[in-house]
């Protein structure tokens, strides 16, 4: 646990920070307990982020999370996520797992269903735990919108309002594509080969494409059977990632809402395997992801404000 962690009488503690490491299907996260006390300034969080992200020059991760206190009633705790380049995000599937091993194995919340506050909204999240440790979580993801003007994409982008296996134009050509918001926006791209995408070039293309005002999420997606499917990701703010929880439940939602899959989808991931569950629900579709977070380890940094 990482109040274990001993901090020795020669550092200076004014510039210490206790953090943990952890990962979701290899998607990693610096984890940062401000439950009780702000410990990195809100104007110097961005600043951070982006130091302690650098791989080979500092812990190195896909991103911060931040254990913060509740400001709305109905939640047990707040859950911030921040992307490697510093900007923050509404929501993360991987992440979010993380948090709640986290919150619950440091007795920070200690009830095994939890309501977690994001900036995507209220995420209800159930634990599997065994001897005291969270092996597993299903989170309840919530609703989607395929409405362009709430994922967002720039007005008037589709003349039905949602943008399903339309046009848009990438690098001088015409790619196919779908969008979803689950809390943060998604582009998913179905193709028959998920390796003979060029992620390096085409997913930052996509990624701040004009379409998108906010920047979006890309995932390139081969259909193995109804219910299982294998997919790639380029995570805004962060490129490349191993795991997206987020994407494969939106993989999912699109994936059924065009008729290609079934409710139940197995989504293999670089990192691993996550299983995504969509219901519909007086004719809006939601999703349950479940899977697994692990602890790398607890560490301690020196950080210069």
């Amino acid at each position: 646990m990482i109040e274990d962690i001993k901090i020795d009488d020669n550092m200076e503690n004014d510039k210490l920070i206790i953090f943990s490491k952890m990962h979701g299907l290899g998607n990693d996260y610096v984890v940062v307990d401000e439950s009780k006390e702000e410990i990195i300034p809100e104007y110097k969080k961005p600043v951070f982020v982006e130091e302690v992200c650098r791989r080979g020059f500092s812990v190195g991760a896909d991103g911060v999370i931040f254990v913060a206190p509740a400001t709305v009633e109905e939640a047990d705790i707040r859950f911030r996520i921040f992307n490697a380049d510093g900007s923050e995000a509404e929501m993360c599937g991987n992440g979010i797992r993380c948090f709640v091993k986290f919150v619950y194995e440091n007795s920070i919340v200690t009830e095994e269903t939890m309501m977690v506050e994001t900036l995507g909204g209220l995420k209800e999240v159930d634990l599997n735990v065994r001897n005291c440790q969270v092996v597993s979580s299903t989170v309840d993801m919530g609703f989607a919108t395929f409405n362009t003007d709430e994922i967002p994409m720039k007005p008037n982008i589709s003349e039905t309002g949602e943008f399903l296996e339309e046009e848009l134009n990438v690098a001088g050509e015409k790619m196919k594509m779908s969008a979803v918001s689950v809390g943060n926006p998604h582009a998913v791209i179905f193709t028959e080969d998920v390796e003979a995408v060029d992620l390096d070039f085409v997913g930052p293309i996509i990624e701040n494409h004009d379409a998108f005002p906010q920047r979006t999420n890309v995932h390139f997606v081969k259909i193995l059977n109804r219910n299982e499917i294998e997919m790639l990701t380029w995570e805004r703010g962060a490129g490349f990632t191993f795991a997206c929880g987020t994407g494969a439940t939106s993989c999912a939602l699109v994936g059924y809402k065009l008729g290609k899959l079934d409710e139940e989808v197995l989504v293999h991931l670089p990192g691993g395997d996550l299983l995504i569950l969509v219901q519909e629900v007086d004719g809006k579709l939601k999703a349950f992801m479940e899977g697994e977070a692990k602890l790398v380890f607890d560490g301690v940094m020196d950080f210069e404000f």
